[in-house]
């Protein structure tokens, strides 16, 4: 049969499995690919798969605001991102400008990835074992508390002291993309210790947020999204399993109270998904007996004479797919699905949005001021010290032990590579000041340090790669 095109890819591969096995002739290779499959379909997701591109993305989206915002085109650049718009009716009506929306709308959607991906990391990932967490933990919070005691060094008072929050974060789309651009040779622990730490940097950033850059708190709106956050922990606990549900109740229900607040809307988007249901609803085991019954009815089903499949076809095609979304968590199924939007939607808005810094002909004078200065070395010094220095000590002091894959240099050129702050940073800089003159320093100066230490953490991880014998 041909008709194997819509039905979902784990299902694909046990075909392919399985027909290996019997020797049957259903392949994935024996589908019929279309041109449009061939020449755009496959290449798209190809694309979209890459463990690079996400960053190459993000890093093009702000590169082209940078220019963009130093052209004779500047003035209108900015103009665009101060356009208000509203949502509602009537006497119940929110009014924002266009930038305000990008940073609080969607944004959550990007944080409520990153809560999706924090859960199962705590459920079935790196950080569910205390022992395998210990050291990603560890060098996120000497990578959190470095960065901010040296921005303190530059800024200890005044209205720039605020910004300690700027260098404490670690972007990972970009810092993957760094170490995928080296290939195989960078080691598997090197990789996976870097994801850890930059999740447990996620929870961090998401706590620095929530406790301090809120401005004043309404209680009653506070109340209600509480309220509604225990609405949606009771229907995990009842079993409740509907994506729509849980967008509707988190979407117009907690993010919308949180909004109302003043506790930053991208919390509840965390919070959010942490109701997800992490749980199956067909196991394993019962998920194969019955895809085998299911796989053998259509096997001796009567084919259609036609392209179409039959009623009875379509019968046990609609049971495979109903049985294939009941073995999934609801909460991988949305991270999957989210993470491209996300990664190639979301994010470059935001670096298009806020990394269009103009510089203006006193460069000398921006470069040197406390703010730039603290937001700079708070990240190409203050997260070295923080990940490799933290790691380094308490592997001498024999405290912990490192993966027997992973040496100095690959450690240092790691701390380098956390050092990438963007996403993050520049979101935590719009929270951080009212100003916009502190704001488009802080912005220069993450800038500034996220392709800085690209490059160093890339050619050290690079040396570090060549010394390793090749087997």
């Amino acid at each position: 049969m041909k008709h194997y095109s819509s039905l979902p890819f784990s299902l694909i591969y046990y075909i392919r499995t399985t027909a290996a096995v019997r020797g049957s002739k259903i392949t994935v290779e024996s589908m019929k690919k279309s041109p449009v499959d061939k020449w755009v379909v496959n290449p798209i997701q190809r694309f979209i798969n890459n463990s690079t591109t996400s960053g190459i993305v993000l890093f093009v989206s702000a590169l082209l605001a940078v220019i963009i915002a130093n052209s004779p085109w500047s003035e209108a650049y900015h103009h665009f991102w101060h356009r208000s718009f509203s949502i509602g009716f009537e006497d119940f009506m929110l009014t924002k400008d266009l930038h305000h929306w990008i940073n609080d709308g969607l944004m959550a959607i990007f944080f409520f990835v990153v809560g999706l991906e924090l859960k199962r990391e705590i459920i079935a990932g790196e950080l569910r074992e205390p022992k395998k967490a210990a050291m990603p933990i560890i060098a996120a919070i000497g990578g959190m508390v470095f960065p901010a005691l040296i921005y303190h060094f530059f800024n200890p008072i005044g209205p720039t002291a605020h910004g300690w929050g700027i260098p404490m974060a670690t972007d990972i789309a970009f810092a993957l993309g760094v170490l995928y651009l080296l290939g195989d040779r960078v080691p598997l622990s090197l990789k996976v210790f870097l994801t850890a730490l930059a999740i447990v940097d996620d929870i961090g950033a998401v706590l620095v947020i929530a406790f301090f850059y809120t401005s004043d708190i309404n209680l009653i709106s506070l109340g209600f999204g509480a309220g509604f956050l225990l609405l949606l922990m009771a229907s995990n606990m009842m079993g409740v399993r509907s994506i729509i549900y849980y967008a509707i109740i988190g979407i117009g229900g907690l993010w919308l109270a949180f909004l109302m607040s003043g506790v930053h809307a991208t919390i509840a988007a965390v919070l959010a998904a942490m109701t997800i249901p992490a749980d199956v609803k067909v196991e394993d085991k019962d998920y194969i007996e019955k895809l085998n019954q299911l796989l053998q009815r259509f096997k001796q089903s009567t084919p259609s004479s036609s392209k179409t499949v039959t009623s009875d076809q379509l019968h046990i095609l609609t049971e495979i797919r109903m049985y294939s979304k009941e073995a999934l968590t609801p909460l991988q199924l949305l991270e999957h699905s989210m993470h491209p939007f996300v990664a190639f939607i979301v994010m470059p808005i935001f670096a298009f949005s806020n990394a269009g810094v103009t510089i203006s002909g006193d460069i000398i004078h921006e470069i040197s001021s406390s703010v730039f200065l603290g937001t700079f070395f708070g990240l190409t010094i203050g997260k070295v010290i923080g990940v490799f220095g933290t790691m380094y000590v308490l592997r001498k002091l024999k405290i912990i032990e490192w993966p027997s894959d992973i040496n100095n240099t690959f450690m240092l050129g790691a701390g380098f590579v956390a050092a990438i702050g963007f996403t993050m940073s520049l979101f935590v800089s719009n929270l951080s000041f009212k100003e916009q003159i502190y704001i488009d320093e802080a912005k220069m100066g993450i800038l500034f340090a996220s392709v800085t230490a690209s490059i160093i953490g890339y050619l050290i991880i690079r040396y570090a790669a060549s010394k390793v014998p090749k087997t």
